[in-house]
């Protein structure tokens, strides 16, 4: 018997391969798949990693990079764009150019920043960001160490993620996502555009499991965003499924334990 079945929503992930699968690639693989969407992906970097850290980080050859995005849109298609770990500034631009090329709804996580502090991209890298991909973004989605990174802008406590959104909105997306997950007190998170914000406010989780974290929540609201969502509404989805992700992660090697896409029982 032949059953005709039509496609889920379609959703293209850009990013780098965690080997210990807590967070990149395979973090946005699992989230894509837990709202049921069709996952198709770009790798950017190859890295070595696992509980306790980064161990080595080999980027992609541009060249592969925009080679993968067209193998994928010029046949699959997609119907929203994630963008996560991009390695350097020549893969930022190629990354970027091909954005623009597509058209699509995009929601930029601007991994430029570990949750240490340490730098994870150059400042040419970071001011492709500012100059080429940020604009481009319908949604952006930052902590508050990559605020400080892509702005100068200090974000010590709930007070300061207004002005926080108002910086990124100068560099043009049609929104911004700030996550106030290193702050103190409940874990709220800014949603702003130029002329509306809505505090997002969670519970504070007491685990130390959450790696993969932000790709989650990025990769979350653009699996709502394929579905057709508005940004308020997929933020929202997104925010109450990392709640629950974070509340379900396990531990897992020495270190910082992942979090689960999946629903777990009590």
């Amino acid at each position: 018997m032949t059953v005709a079945a039509s496609a889920p929503p379609r959703l293209l992930v850009i990013g780098g391969s965690d080997s210990g699968g807590g967070a990149g690639i395979q973090a946005d693989i699992k989230t894509g798949f837990a709202f049921g969407v069709h996952v198709a992906s770009v790798v950017t970097a190859i890295t070595a990693q696992n509980s306790v850290g980064v161990q080595g980080v080999w980027p992609t050859d541009p060249d592969a990079v925009r080679a993968q995005i067209r193998s994928v849109l010029d046949d699959i298609g997609a119907d929203a764009i994630k963008t996560g770990m991009l390695a350097d500034a020549r893969i930022a631009s190629v990354v970027a150019d091909e954005i623009e090329r597509a058209g699509l709804p995009v929601v930029v996580d601007p991994v430029c920043a570990a949750t240490t502090g340490a730098a994870l991209l150059t400042e040419e890298a970071i001011d492709v960001y500012r100059q080429r991909l940020i604009p481009l973004a319908l949604v952006v989605t930052p902590n508050v160490l990559e605020v400080l990174a892509l702005t100068g802008v200090e974000v010590s406590d709930v007070r300061d993620l207004q002005a926080a959104a108002d910086a990124l909105l100068a560099l043009g997306p049609r929104w911004v996502l700030i996550k106030g997950g290193h702050l103190e007190g409940s874990a709220v998170d800014l949603l702003a555009a130029v002329d509306e914000s809505v505090e997002l406010v969670g519970e504070r989780i007491d685990t130390d499991n959450t790696h993969g974290t932000g790709c989650t929540l990025a990769t979350a609201i653009a699996a709502r965003l394929a579905y057709g969502d508005d940004v308020p509404a997929a933020a929202r989805a997104a925010k109450e499924f990392v709640a629950q992700a974070i509340r379900c992660g396990y531990p897992l090697g020495r270190g910082v334990g992942p979090v689960a896409q999946w629903i777990c029982r009590d």
